[in-house]
Parts: structure tokens; sequence; C-alpha cells
């Protein structure tokens, strides 16, 4: 196969996924046990699931926290060939309620993973940043790559620019050769519904469960909406590919489409009858359209989306039926 052999570099490598047991996580390992790589996983359960995670015979999980040193020296004992930095402290309302546990998870946290990645010197660290939180207001759209802001609105979006920040310095300053992944609203199979959670797996427990969709705003907001399989395309790319090396890049669709509509699309998926409900804009939502550039990612990666919106709501809407008994019993509201 042309892809099997493309990525061949993973075949017997060691891969550290750090919030290995969330939706991008989950469906990367995946991945990369298709490719023969032996994973590990280091998660500390805080926002997502250990039945999330793939009964695999190469997967080594291990429960602990990137604050941990002793976690820490457990998971690098491996000696990992690449690292994907995905474990962060999640979700901008998250962050404006929690400040500092967001500063400490997502500053302090991407910091001592990168001081044992490079300690480990391993071949490529490849950071899940945020294209919806390096971008901000003053920000052209399309939004490129070389047009981020400082004037930003919520402590989330801060520290996820402070971990590019960081791993850019450990890149000019050791040579480790890092890329910053900028991801934008990923959604898809293995992102569990909860307060701080995204918004389409809410509207889709919502929705199954009989509720009007809660619609903060007129609905006629956009969001670059990302099936979770082409995300993983994107970063098993960048694990491998040379030029990417020292490099932001956004993983998105290029396309965006209005929030109401895609409340409509989830309601008619499950037969939902209760419609929408409106509320007031929440204070640090200031974004009335996100749409990314993804032309540098065509050009190093090859990246190509492949999953339209609609077959990826449906995808989702899938999982939700397949594993709801697991899902009923963890989402937290």
């Amino acid at each position: 196969m042309v892809y099997m052999s493309k990525f061949s570099e993973y075949q017997d490598k060691t891969v550290l996924v750090t919030g290995g047991a969330g939706c991008v996580g989950g469906n990367l390992i995946k991945r990369l046990d298709e490719l023969g790589a032996k994973i590990v996983v280091l998660d500390n359960l805080s926002s997502s699931y250990e039945w999330n995670l793939p009964d695999l015979d190469n997967l080594n999980f291990v429960k602990g926290d990137i604050l941990d040193d002793a976690a820490l020296k457990r998971v690098f004992k491996e000696k990992p060939n690449l690292v994907f930095h995905l474990a962060a402290h999640f979700a901008n309302q998250n962050s404006v309620d929690n400040p500092e546990h967001d500063l400490m998870v997502n500053g302090i946290g991407i910091l001592k993973v990168l001081q044992y990645a490079q300690l480990a010197d391993v071949e490529r660290f490849v950071y899940s940043s945020s294209g919806c939180g390096v971008y901000g207001l003053d920000s052209k759209m399309p939004f490129k790559e070389n047009d981020i802001s400082i004037s930003l609105h919520t402590p989330y979006q801060v520290t996820k620019l402070l971990g590019e920040l960081y791993t850019n310095y450990f890149n000019n300053l050791y040579d480790l050769p890092i890329v910053n992944a900028r991801f934008f609203n990923i959604f898809g199979p293995g992102e569990v519904p909860g307060k701080y959670r995204n918004v389409i797996p809410n509207f889709f427990y919502w929705s199954i469960t009989n509720q009007a969709l809660p619609i903060t705003g007129d609905g006629s907001e956009t969001r670059d909406w990302t099936y979770v399989e082409d995300i993983v395309n994107g970063l098993v790319s960048m694990g491998i590919e040379e030029e990417a090396i020292g490099e932001a890049i956004n993983l998105g669709s290029g396309k965006d489409h209005k929030v109401i509509d895609m409340a409509n699309k989830i309601n008619d998926l499950t037969g939902n009858s209760e419609g929408i409900a409106y509320a007031p804009r929440r204070d640090w939502d200031a974004k009335n359209k996100l749409i990314s550039s993804i032309e540098k990612a065509k050009e190093i990666l090859d990246y190509k989306p492949t999953v339209s919106f609609d077959k990826g709501l449906k995808r989702t809407y899938g999982w939700f039926i397949d594993n709801w008994n697991y899902i009923e019993e963890s989402a937290e509201f």
C-alpha cells in the first residue's frame, strides 16, 4: 500500500501520546497501531476515560499527570522516539473558571514534557496548539500561520500560545525537532460530552435525550469544524515530514458552517423535535466567524481533508449510538 509505505518510518518506533485517552488521542493511537508503532499513553483521565482507549497489545497505558515527575520518568523510561503532546487543561470556559490550573497544566505541564523530551533526544515533538486560540480579532480571515495575535480573550488562548513559545524556544536553543499543530474545532468519535466539552458532542447528547439545543448567540456564527480522522492524518504527517520541523501548521477543514445549521442537522439526525433555545453570548466569545487557511498544510504535509461535515456528523452519531451506555454513565454537566 502506498499509504503504508509513506509512513513506514513509524514501524517499530516507540511513540508517546500524552492525553491519549481523549478524542484525538484515541483516534491517533488506532492509526499508530496500523502503522506498526509501539504506543505509550500518559493520561490522568481528568477529562477522558479509559474505556475510550482502544484495546491493543502494543499499547502501554500509564495513568498519570504531566505535572508529576514520577509519571514522566516512567513513560520516558520507554525511550520514545516521537512525542505527541495532546494533554491539556481544555476549553475556554474552563480556563476562565480555573485560570491558575489552566496555567499550571498548559504552561508548567508542557515545559516539563519538553524538558524530558529534550533529555531523551526524541526525533520529533508534535504539540497540539489551537487555531481557535492563537488567532485574535485582529487576525485576517482565513487565518494564516504568520498572523497570530497577542490580543486574546481567555486564559486557554493565552496558554496555548505560551505552549508554542516554549516549543519554539526548545527548537531554537536545543535543536529539538518540534511541530506546532493548530487544531480547528475538532469533532468526531471519541469525544464524550460534558460541562466543558465541545459543542457538537454536547448537542448530540442533548438532542438524543430530547432537549432543546442551546445556542449562545443568534446562530449565524460560523466555525471551521474538522473531523478527527483528518486531524490524525495531519498529525502522522507532522511526525515524519522534515519540512514541518520548526513550523506552526493549521489543521482545519478550510470551510466554515453556521452554528444554527449544525444544530438543525443534529436534531434531524436524532429525530429531536425540541428544536433550538437561544441564550446570550458568553463574554469571552468574541469571534463571529472562524475559518482556517490550510494551504501550508497542503504544501508541507500533503494534507487533504477527506470527510465532509455531513458525513462526519453521521459517523459521530453512529459512535454515540454504539457507545451510549458508556457515554450516559460518563457525561457530567
